[in-house]
């Protein structure tokens, strides 16, 4: 009965990851690098906020945002769920989020959002998205291999070495920081005072690379599978009109509405207009898919809520700054000064 059962598994849509296998092993191990990728990202973020709201002078040492340190129980629990979530979803659907976040990082380029907020919350933000990227590159890279399983194994081998080192770092940072930074006596912590600055242009350029990758291996991925240009026409057409929509609302609800609740209602569009489309011009498979990447960006998001939290509250802290311009001062002037005010209609007339 189970040799039955075990037979019917691969032909039902999105349950193929449950036959036992070497494409099972293989889905794992991208799912680990993915994982791996986005606990490298989420430390290293930690790292500097932590340095920067530490070094800020205008902000007392009570008043710092603080960022939680979990046990290494809970850090476990996180990196294997998104191992699983990441090993289940598939390339298709891993292929289309990472083309949505490209364009989505596209386009807040091209609509000059303020570069606080595109390197603060969009770094945030990406955190299942790079997941996606990784393993996305890793299949497209190890399609055909002869020896695939044993070449994951290794990416794997080295994203947990990283993922480690980095936790080790942020670990160290958290709790030894303030003293090694005034003793100097540390080299970690006195190389952090000083390069700490240059974290989030090396996460940017990274992350470029990463995403390009990513987005050369999404195409290939999902145009595989159509067998004429009129298939691949009527899939990408409501595609595009749809995620050039879903962008356009999200950086429009992110200018106006900025913070936590905003991050999770985009969450909600983007992936709810996904889940729509796929069950238009997609398979059930992908509808799967989609729901458990649902999954997914609520752990980031969970895991992340202090990092959203301390850059709200650094961009509330130079809003009021950058938002006070010269025309507030000259109004204050002008009624306070009946002469200048005088002075300044008789230059209008002129």
């Amino acid at each position: 009965m189970l040799s039955v059962l075990r037979s019917w598994l691969p032909a039902l849509p999105g349950v193929s990851w449950l036959s036992p296998g070497t494409a099972t092993l293989d889905s794992l191990l991208q799912g680990l690098v993915g994982a791996c990728g986005i606990s490298v990202l989420c430390n290293l973020l930690r790292v500097h906020a932590f340095i920067k709201g530490f070094s800020d002078p205008g902000r007392a040492s009570g008043d710092r945002v603080q960022l939680h340190r979990r046990g290494g129980f809970m850090e476990a629990v996180q990196l294997w769920v998104l191992t699983a979530v990441l090993g289940v979803v598939g390339s298709r659907v891993a292929a289309l989020v990472v083309l949505e976040f490209s364009l989505r990082a596209v386009s807040a380029r091209l609509m000059a959002v303020p570069e606080a907020l595109h390197s603060s919350q969009l770094l945030v933000q990406c955190q299942f998205s790079l997941g996606c990227a990784l393993t996305c590159s890793l299949s497209f890279l190890q399609e055909g291999a002869p020896q695939s399983t044993l070449s994951l194994a290794l990416s794997a081998g080295l994203a947990g070495l990283l993922c480690w080192h980095t936790r080790s770092l942020w670990g160290h940072v958290g709790t030894m920081y303030k003293l090694h930074s005034s003793q100097r006596y540390c080299g970690v912590c006195v190389a952090l005072l000083t390069w700490s600055h240059a974290i989030p242009g090396l996460l940017r350029r990274a992350l470029a690379l990463a995403f390009l990758v990513a987005a050369v291996a999404a195409l290939s991925l999902i145009n595989r599978d159509f067998l004429s240009a009129a298939d691949a026409l009527r899939f990408w057409t409501p595609l595009t009109i749809c995620y050039t929509l879903l962008v356009i609302y999200m950086q429009e609800e992110q200018q106006h509405r900025p913070g936590g609740q905003a991050v999770f209602q985009t969450v909600v569009v983007r992936l709810g207009g996904l889940l729509v489309l796929m069950l238009t011009v997609g398979r059930w498979g992908d509808v799967l898919h989609i729901l458990v990447c649902f999954l997914g960006e609520g752990c980031c998001l969970l895991r992340a809520w202090d990092l959203l939290t301390a850059h709200q509250t650094q961009e509330a802290e130079l809003g009021p700054t950058r938002g006070s311009p010269g025309p507030r001062k000259e109004g204050v002037c002008l009624r306070g000064c009946p002469e200048v005010a005088q002075a300044s209609r008789k230059d209008k007339d002129l």
